[in-house]
């Protein structure tokens, strides 16, 4: 497995425990989807940051890859990142939950640049990407579609009509990333609508699907750098995370994926993430 040098590793803890205060400050403003934000933040950034090919400078270039954010509640992991990078200026984000504010607390790509699909109601990203990686293919364009789906968001119809016209098509140029937390808004997704196992689900709609830790950044790039899996058929990675995670009070609690905490709470939680950044910092020294 290849892996990431040190001060790569730096660079990706940093920049995703630092999203994590932010959008800890964000929530000042007003609720946010928390669990799911913090469990897919260490992927989005491996993705931005080593992964996808394309230009904050230049948002519409056509040659960029695609990443769609399915679950678009998660939304606030993606402004973080994307302010991150460039594409537009800190200031906005402190006007989440405001009036006519461009970070509302789902993505839309009329607001911002950098987004590619709007994303609110659950299972049509796919659908979305996958119209994208056919579009590449019929006009000989080499742009990749990354698509971050849900666990609980894999009960939705879509999911799976999106998956078996992705297989007939052969699209390889499209690439399922899966946040299994194993949590949705109302307790566990086995409980609540029992998809599992996902791997051979996406197997058998013609996929080849994999597993990994999606928090161990060398894994997720690693995985992410050796796309697709296999020549002929999309991939499907199935990361495993932990619902608000950097946060050590609120890991793995279903009551996190909305929510909005008073600001004694809020400052506790960011101590925990700063405290959480400077013992996977450690780790690596």
């Amino acid at each position: 497995m290849d892996n990431l040098t040190k001060s790569d590793l730096k660079l990706l803890i940093n920049k995703a425990y630092n999203g994590r205060v932010k959008m800890l400050k964000m929530m000042r403003n007003g609720s946010i989807h928390l669990g799911g934000a913090f469990s897919s933040i260490d992927i989005i950034t491996v993705m931005f940051n080593k992964v996808l090919i394309h230009d904050p400078t230049n948002p519409s270039w056509d040659r960029r890859d695609r990443f769609i954010l399915s679950a678009g509640h998660k939304g606030i992991a993606l402004y973080v990142t994307l302010q991150d990078q460039g594409y537009f200026d800190e200031n906005i984000l402190w006007t989440y939950y405001r009036l006519k504010s461009k970070v509302p607390e789902h993505p839309d790509e009329k607001s911002l640049p950098g987004i590619e699909f709007p994303t609110g109601s659950l299972g049509h990203g796919l659908s979305a990407g996958s119209g994208m990686a056919l579009a590449a293919k019929l006009d000989k364009k080499e742009y990749r579609v990354f698509v971050l789906l849900g666990d609980g968001e894999c009960s939705e119809g879509t999911i799976w009509e999106a998956a078996m016209a992705s297989a007939h098509y052969k699209l390889d140029n499209l690439i399922a990333i899966l946040d299994r937390n194993g949590l949705q808004v109302n307790g566990r997704t086995e409980d609540i609508m029992n998809t599992s196992v996902l791997e051979n689900k996406f197997r058998e709609f013609g996929w080849t699907t994999c597993a990994i830790n999606g928090h161990d950044y060398n894994e997720i790039w690693s995985r992410l750098n050796n796309v697709p899996i296999e020549v002929g058929k999309p991939s499907c990675i199935i990361a495993d995370t932990i619902k608000s995670k950097g946060i050590t009070f609120a890991e793995n609690d279903f009551q996190t994926h909305h929510c909005h905490w008073d600001e004694k709470k809020i400052n506790k939680a960011i101590s925990s993430v700063i405290e959480n950044q400077v013992m996977e910092l450690k780790k690596i020294e």
